[in-house]
């Protein structure tokens, strides 16, 4: 199970919480504890912090996501990971020359 399968789950727990049973509780929040325990954390100055909270409200994501992009983007133009290859000949809709607009200019 994921960390985002875990989250999933908490989050459902806590929206029904009165209709859980008492020996499903203990055992999610026993895997909660578990993977907070063992989770790391990266310290991150403060200046990067507020950029990376800017990011995130303007792209209307959330930090952790706006994190993960930053951090698949470097390692991509690095040639760490595979670079997405696009394919020359499909399909585009408009042109080089038009602007998204549709005014040619």
């Amino acid at each position: 199970m994921t960390t985002r399968d875990h989250g999933a789950v908490l989050e459902d727990a806590a929206d029904c919480i009165g209709d859980m049973s008492l020996a499903d509780l203990p055992i999610i929040l026993r895997r909660a504890a578990l993977m907070l325990r063992n989770a790391g954390s990266v310290p991150i100055d403060e200046q990067v912090e507020e950029a990376i909270d800017s990011i995130a409200d303007e792209l209307g994501k959330t930090r952790n996501d706006v994190i993960r992009y930053i951090i698949k983007e470097c390692l991509e133009t690095n040639v760490y990971l595979p670079v997405q290859v696009l394919d020359d000949d499909g399909d585009v809709e408009g042109s080089a020359w038009e602007r998204p607009d549709g005014d040619r200019g």
